[in-house]
């Protein structure tokens, strides 16, 4: 880490595949923006959702029509793919495994179904299982998430219940993670995450040996 707190990636040592997961509301978006912020590489994902203004293919998305997404689905090029509000999101697993050649640090910011996805494929690609450090981020309670889900005013009351009803089942799957970051204030939530990053770095299975 430099001296102005920005993290700094050791190319000689492996890549990492960092995996951010949260319940809705949990400080995902903010974490992850501040992360690359940091110097860590964005996967550009695939959705079948039109453009919003200022959104350009290949930057923001790769929008893709129902018919080619559903093909590439079926072909399995998807690491994870999810269905959201009737539109289609998926990680191709070219783009992870393509960043992850060049040496670059990669941040996937999913759902907990999305993670249990990649986790599980993992357990027989190397590259992934070599790369992947899961995250699990949440605040210390139910009651908090709902008062910031509340706080935003950007749902109707019902919207909130229903997005408390799936927070109370993704955070049951919080042990399924290697990490539990749980969130108290954006500036510290980054600072145990830089930290969490640093330490995964120094794992001897992802260094290289000293000069003898």
């Amino acid at each position: 880490m430099s001296s102005d707190g920005r993290f700094i990636a050791m190319p000689h040592n492996s890549p990492l595949l960092i995996l951010l997961s949260a319940p809705s509301g949990g400080g995902k978006t903010t974490l992850a923006q501040q992360l690359l912020q940091q110097g860590l590489a964005r996967v550009i994902t695939c959705t079948t959702r039109a453009p919003r203004p200022g959104e350009e293919d290949g930057i923001d998305y790769y929008f893709l029509d129902a018919e080619t997404f559903s093909k590439r689905r079926d072909a399995g090029d998807f690491i994870e793919h999810a269905t959201v509000y009737g539109h289609g999101y998926g990680t191709l697993r070219s783009e992870v495994l393509g960043k992850l050649r060049e040496g670059n640090d990669i941040l996937l910011s999913v759902d907990v179904q999305g993670a249990a996805t990649i986790r599980q494929q993992a357990k027989t690609n190397p590259e992934l299982s070599q790369a992947l450090v899961t995250v699990f981020l949440t605040p210390p309670s139910l009651a908090i998430l709902e008062q910031r889900l509340t706080g935003r005013g950007a749902d109707a009351p019902e919207v909130i219940r229903k997005r408390l009803g799936f927070a109370r089942q993704e955070l049951a799957e919080w042990n399924q993670f290697q990490y539990l970051l749980i969130s108290t204030t954006k500036a510290e939530d980054l600072r145990r995450m830089l930290a969490i990053i640093e330490s995964e770095r120094m794992r001897v299975t992802r260094s290289r040996p000293p000069e003898l």
